[in-house]
């Protein structure tokens, strides 16, 4: 039970990017609110991810940043009046908490913009980014076990700066808080004609060392298209975009490449999917958050690492030296009743 006597504690969370990264930082807001259901949460995050943000319950304000943009012209006009408004924002509250969650130094500058202390990692984590110079700008920092998922992560850590109980094993707590009303209603307003059911392939990676070869992903949609599956297949840029349309030109109207999508309507199509199979990218993290049947497709030992341990729906197929197969791709989406 709320205490009426004690002030709303505000808190705000500093993760700008990855796209993958925002989403593994997302419980942290339910942690916090189990334990302080009035809390005040704002998060600041690059702005290409802010309608993402949005859709996450317990968010009060998403505040964006341009850091992506700022950096190509830092002493222009343009950069300089946008910041200005950035930090007339951030600063509008007095925080008891501020959490950068990401340990580089660009974040741990932009939460020492804010009005209250800033705690902050205090070391690396195994495969994690982190600058060492970020514990600067902090009034603490919290020492975090090497070898640990980036959920925990971020969980321990804002546990821990907050006085909170360390997460415990319970997965049915680890709660993304995803608004999936919002999600469907994004993407009914664009007035797609979704085939149904359809399995989303997200074949798209800025990191080639991460994609899957498009011969495999033609096989396996000629294997679900034979048993009534139809396909569809986001993209993100023009590059992206050319692969979706080569690989749906082998299924006709099984297969839809939508036009590009916001964040909000990515969350209502991957909602609605019987099934994603894709690489270790964003997209594929949002459908594990939701803890829809998902085919996570690995090239690299980093399963451990970024993988969705919290659902039995989430299956992690390859390695390091051991990529994943098309026939053990194939069994994993059998066990979803689609092949």
């Amino acid at each position: 039970m709320t205490d009426p006597h004690r002030p709303r504690l505000k808190v705000a969370i500093v993760r700008v990017s990855s796209l993958g990264d925002v989403v593994h930082n997302m419980p942290v807001v339910a942690d916090i609110l189990r334990h302080h259901p009035d809390a005040e949460i704002d998060w600041v995050v690059e702005e290409s991810f802010v309608d993402l943000v949005k859709l996450v319950s317990g968010v009060r304000r998403v505040i964006p940043v341009a850091l992506r943009r700022w950096r190509h012209s830092p002493l222009s006009a343009t950069t300089r009046t946008q910041y200005a408004a950035f930090k007339r924002t951030f600063r509008a509250e007095r925080y008891d908490a501020i959490i950068d969650c990401q340990g580089l130094i660009k974040t741990a500058w932009i939460a020492s913009r804010g009005i209250g202390p800033v705690i902050g990692l205090g070391n690396r984590t195994d495969g994690a980014g982190y600058e060492w110079p970020a514990r600067y700008f902090y009034k603490r920092s919290v020492q975090i076990e090497r070898r640990t998922h980036v959920v925990e992560r971020s969980r321990q850590l804002v546990a821990s700066a907050l006085g909170m109980p360390a997460p415990g094993a319970d997965h049915a707590e680890i709660d993304f808080g995803l608004d999936h009303d919002a999600g469907a209603l994004a993407l009914a307003q664009l007035g797609l004609n979704l085939p149904v059911p359809y399995v989303v392939f997200v074949h798209a990676s800025s990191r080639k060392d991460k994609q899957w070869p498009e011969s495999e992903w033609i096989a396996l949609g000629e294997a679900l298209a034979r048993r009534g599956a139809s396909l569809v297949l986001p993209w993100g840029n023009d590059e992206e975009k050319a692969c979706s349309e080569r690989i749906a030109s082998h299924f006709g109207d099984a297969a839809l490449v939508p036009p590009k999508l916001a964040l909000d309507a990515v969350v209502g199509l991957l909602d609605g999917a019987a099934a994603v199979v894709g690489v270790d990218t964003g997209l594929v993290h949002i459908a594990a958050a939701l803890r829809r049947p998902t085919v996570e497709l690995y090239n690299f030992s980093t399963a451990w690492r970024t993988g969705g341990y919290w659902s039995t729906k989430v299956v992690e197929i390859g390695a390091a030296n051991r990529p994943p197969h098309l026939s053990d791709v194939k069994q994993a989406v059998s066990r979803f009743g689609l092949l």
